[in-house]
C-alpha cells in the first residue's frame, strides 16, 4: 500500500477526519484510510491472480448453496481502533448479505455493517493484515476472516520455522474473539461461511 501524496490535485497536508475521506467520493482506485491518512493500495499481478482464484471459488459456492451472499472486490467497510477513531478498509475480497448490498444501490460510503467474510492476500506489510485488520475485523464482528499469505512473507510468530505460505481462517467464537486455524499445503480448508468448501491450501497458494 501506498501513502497518497495528493488527492483530486489538493496537497495533503493535515490529517483528515473519517467524513472528509467519505466525501471525497474516490472512485479512480482502490482506497484505504487509516490514522487520518488516505492509502492507496496497489498489487501485484499474481496478488489479483490470487484474489480472482478465490473469487470464482466462493461464487461457485454460493451458486450451488443457494446461499444469499454476493463476493466483492474493492468494497469499502468502516472499522474502528481500539481507541475509537474510524477507519475505512478494503479487503481483497468481500462475501456480504445479499440484501444488505442491494439494500442501498446508490450509496457510496463504506459499509458500516459487518460483512460475511473478508479475504486479505499478505503483501510487504504484513502486520497490517495479521495485527492491525486482525483486531479491527474482530472488533466490528466479521464472522470470518481469511488471510492468505501465499509468499510466507510474515514473522516465525506467525509461519513457524521454516515459514511456508500459509492459509489462516479467523472465525468468530461465542464470545466475539477470532479463533485461529492454519492450513498448508494438501490441507483442506475449513470454512465456516462455506462449509462444502472443496478448496487445499496448495490450491490457492500456488496460484
Amino acid at each position: 500500500m501506498i501513502a497518497i501524496a495528493e488527492t483530486q490535485g489538493s496537497q495533503i497536508k493535515s490529517k483528515l477526519t473519517y467524513e472528509q475521506f467519505v466525501g471525497m467520493r474516490l472512485t479512480d482506485g482502490r482506497y484505504e484510510f487509516v490514522d487520518g491518512e488516505i492509502i492507496k493500495v496497489v498489487n501485484t499481478r499474481q496478488h489479483e491472480d490470487v484474489v480472482a482464484f478465490a473469487y470464482k471459488k466462493f461464487d461457485q459456492e454460493i451458486d450451488k448453496l443457494n446461499l444469499d451472499f454476493v463476493v466483492r472486490q474493492n468494497v469499502s467497510i468502516r472499522t474502528t481502533k481500539s481507541n475509537g477513531a474510524k477507519q475505512s478498509r478494503t479487503p481483497d475480497l468481500s462475501v456480504i448479505d445479499r440484501e444488505f448490498w442491494r439494500s442501498n444501490p446508490s450509496d457510496y460510503s463504506p459499509l458500516q455493517k459487518p460483512i460475511q467474510l473478508a479475504l486479505e492476500v499478505t503483501s510487504n506489510n504484513w502486520e497490517d493484515d495479521y495485527i492491525d485488520k486482525f483486531e479491527e475485523y474482530q472488533r466490528l464482528g466479521i464472522p470470518e476472516y481469511w488471510i492468505v499469505d501465499y509468499l510466507a512473507i510474515a514473522s516465525r510468530e506467525f509461519l513457524g520455522n521454516p515459514k511456508i505460505p500459509t492459509v489462516f481462517v479467523n472465525l468468530l467464537d461465542e464470545n466475539g474473539k477470532y479463533q485461529t486455524s492454519k492450513f498448508t499445503g494438501e490441507d483442506k480448508i475449513i470454512s465456516g461461511t462455506f462449509p462444502e468448501l472443496d478448496l487445499t491450501a496448495a490450491e490457492i497458494l500456488n496460484i
